[in-house]
């Protein structure tokens, strides 16, 4: 619950709007600053839908942060909840239009899936991310002749001006790497991806090169997993997990599919994939000898 603080302090919400400005990341947290109240009171999800005019379904998906809020809902639902200090109220009322403030990316609307759109969101706000990568390198990591040849492959009856929209989308998301704020981004890729002449040899020579350069940032983190390593944990297939800075938010588990994605948060998933991808950086090769490795890959191709 957010409480009362003296003139000039700031909330933990208002710091994370003003540190890391995620209208996505906001949006969660306010849902389950809503959540906490109404259950603390004992309040039904009928019961706070009745009270703005709306389903119980509407009130999950607020609580939930997937859709926007309106400042009469959130006021009127604080009142059903009991919350009248105006320090408190003005807390959460407040932070409504930065919530629902639209993002850099919905400029890249005609070529963002909805599904995907949450993931550049929590991406922009997260401070640690790790990801395992099986058949393309990191799309955080990639040049744009790279990016170019990963988008063509799942768009080949793109117009050219649709394909450098989302190669633009992918590059704009590195942006987030040179910030201040930057996040740690801690990668495994397996050598498979390194190694498959996507684009061509000479693509693949300048994406190998752009890597050996950004494992120089303190912030970038790169493991090879080697062929010798054989079988390992993450057989199932490339997943992400991001970390946030707010404890009220889980960390969430980012697994993409042809058409859609998954976002997991519950406690035992977490658990499940933390320890998968522990395994998979004590199997890959060690960060020391990453650019070893790289260099060995790049004088084969």
């Amino acid at each position: 619950m957010i409480t009362a603080r003296a003139e000039g302090d700031e909330t933990p919400l208002n710091m994370m709007a003003r540190e890391r400005g995620s209208s996505t990341v906001l949006r969660i947290l306010l849902g389950s600053q809503l959540r906490r109240l109404r259950e603390n009171r004992g309040i039904t999800l009928e019961a706070a839908g009745h009270s703005i005019r709306a389903s119980h379904s509407k009130i999950s998906r607020m609580e939930l942060g997937r859709v926007s809020f309106r400042a009469r809902d959130v006021a009127d639902l604080l009142t059903l909840y009991g919350v009248t200090e105006e320090s408190e109220r003005d807390a959460l009322l407040s932070l409504v239009a930065q919530a629902n403030r639209p993002g850099w990316w919905h400029n890249y609307d005609d070529v963002l899936p909805n599904w995907f759109e949450a993931y550049v969101g929590l991406e922009e706000a997260a401070t640690r991310i790790r990801s395992y990568e099986v058949q393309f390198v990191p799309g955080l990591l990639q040049t744009e002749e790279y990016a170019r040849e990963v988008v063509l492959l799942g768009h080949p009856d793109g117009t050219e001006e649709e394909l450098q929209r989302r190669v633009d989308l992918r590059m704009a998301r590195q942006k987030l790497l040179g910030r201040a704020n930057a996040p740690h981004l801690w990668a495994v890729v397996d050598e498979a991806a390194l190694r498959r002449p996507l684009g061509g040899a000479e693509v693949m020579r300048g994406q190998i090169r752009h890597l050996i350069e950004v494992i120089a940032s303190p912030n970038i983190t790169v493991q090879v997993m080697p062929f010798s390593a054989g079988g390992h944990a993450a057989a199932g297939g490339p997943f992400s997990i991001l970390r946030f800075s707010e404890r009220d938010l889980p960390d969430v588990v980012y697994l993409e599919q042809l058409t859609s994605a998954i976002y997991l948060d519950k406690r035992d998933d977490l658990d499940r994939y933390q320890a998968v991808m522990e395994r998979l950086c004590i199997d890959a090769i060690p960060v020391s000898d990453t650019k070893k490795a790289l260099t060995r890959i790049l004088g084969e191709l």
